[in-house]
C-alpha cells in the first residue's frame, strides 16, 4: 500500500470535507494531556444527537478485578424490558489514552431501543496512567459484574455479546481472549469495530496512514507506547500475538479500506477462521478510520451500520 499523508484525494467529495475540517493537531499525543484537553473542545462543538426517550441511562460502580479500584459501568435500559433479555458490554474507543463512556451516551441508547436489550458500557482507565492490563482487567470486570448480576437486570447469561470501536475493539478482543482462558463468562458474540489489535506496526497499511487529521502510524506507535508502559505485551493487551483463537465466541469485523488497522484486522478474521470460529468481515471501500461516525447519513455508513445491526440480530436474536 503506498503511503498517503494526504487523504482528501483518496475520498470523495463528502468524506474530503470531513478531512478538511479536522485540524492537523488533533492528534498530536506528544502532549497527551493536551490532546486531550483539544479532542473535548472538539467534540463539544460538534452536534449533541437526540437520545431515545424510552431508554433509562444509569450507571453503577463494579468490583473491580483482582484487587483493582471499582469500575464505572453505564447502563441502557429500554422500558419495560422482559426477563430473559439479551445484552450488550461496549466498550469505548480512543486509542487506550483518550475519551470515556459517555461520548458513546446516543450509539449505546439507541441500541437499546432498536434491540430491546440491556447495554452495559465500560468507563475504563486510561493510559499511560493505568497502563495494561488494567484496561482489559476493567472491561473484565464489567463482563463479570454483567453476568452475576443478568437475572437481576433481566439479562440471560447465554445472551451477552461483547463489542467496541478501535481500541475498543481491541479491548474487546483482549476481554473475550482473558475470559475464554480464565473461565470467565461465556459471550455470545464479539463485536469488533475496526479494532486496535496489534502493538507491532509492521503491516503495510499501519505504514501507510500518515495524514496527521486521522488516526495515523505516529499517532497509534505513541499510543501503544503509553498503553503497553515498557512491559511485555500478551495476547489480552495485543490480541493479534494469540496463536490459538478457538473457543472464541462468533466475531464480527469491520474497517474502512484506508484505516491503518486494515492489515491487522483483515488476519485476526482470517486467524479466528482459520481457528474454526466464525468470523464475518467487512471492508468498506473508500472509509477512512471511524469515518462513519462524521457522515451518519452518507449511504456507506448507513449499510455499515445496518451491517453491525444485522450481526447483533442474528447473534443475539434481537
Amino acid at each position: 500500500m503506498t503511503v498517503i499523508d494526504d487523504l482528501a484525494p483518496h475520498l470523495d467529495e463528502h468524506n474530503s470535507a470531513v478531512i478538511a475540517m479536522l485540524p492537523p493537531e488533533l492528534l498530536d499525543l506528544t502532549d497527551i494531556p493536551a490532546c486531550r484537553t483539544m479532542i473535548e473542545g472538539f467534540l463539544a462543538q460538534m452536534p449533541t444527537p437526540d437520545l431515545p426517550t424510552n431508554v433509562t441511562i444509569s450507571e453503577v460502580m463494579v468490583p473491580g478485578h483482582d484487587g483493582d479500584p471499582d469500575v464505572r459501568l453505564k447502563l441502557y435500559v429500554p422500558d419495560g424490558l422482559a426477563a430473559g433479555s439479551p445484552a450488550l458490554l461496549w466498550i469505548h474507543g480512543g486509542g487506550m489514552i483518550l475519551l470515556s463512556a459517555d461520548g458513546d451516551d446516543a450509539l449505546c441508547a439507541q441500541r437499546a431501543a432498536d434491540h430491546n436489550m440491556l447495554v452495559a458500557s465500560v468507563d475504563y482507565r486510561l493510559s499511560p496512567e493505568s497502563p495494561a492490563p488494567a484496561l482489559v482487567n476493567d472491561c473484565y470486570a464489567g463482563l463479570s459484574w454483567l453476568a452475576a448480576n443478568a437475572a437481576t437486570n433481566n439479562v440471560d447469561p447465554a445472551r451477552i455479546m461483547i463489542g467496541g470501536a478501535s481500541a475498543g475493539g481491541g479491548l474487546a478482543a483482549g476481554t473475550a481472549l482473558y475470559a475464554r482462558d480464565h473461565g470467565g463468562p461465556s459471550l455470545a458474540g464479539q463485536l469488533l469495530v475496526f479494532p486496535m489489535l496489534d502493538h507491532r506496526n509492521e503491516t503495510a497499511s499501519s505504514h501507510a496512514i500518515t495524514d496527521a487529521r486521522v488516526w495515523n502510524r505516529q499517532t497509534n506507535i505513541l499510543a501503544w507506547e503509553a498503553y503497553l508502559g515498557g512491559d511485555a505485551p500478551t495476547i489480552y493487551s495485543s490480541p493479534s500475538l494469540a496463536t490459538d483463537l478457538s473457543g472464541l465466541p462468533p466475531a464480527y469485523i469491520n474497517v474502512g479500506q484506508f484505516d491503518l488497522f486494515l492489515d491487522e484486522d483483515v488476519a485476526y478474521a482470517r486467524a479466528l477462521l482459520g481457528s474454526g470460529v466464525s468470523a464475518e468481515l467487512h471492508v468498506y471501500p473508500g472509509a477512512f478510520h471511524g469515518s462513519q461516525s462524521f457522515l451518519a447519513d452518507h449511504p456507506l455508513s448507513q449499510r455499515w451500520q445496518a451491517d453491525e445491526e444485522a450481526f447483533i440480530k442474528a447473534i443475539l436474536g434481537t
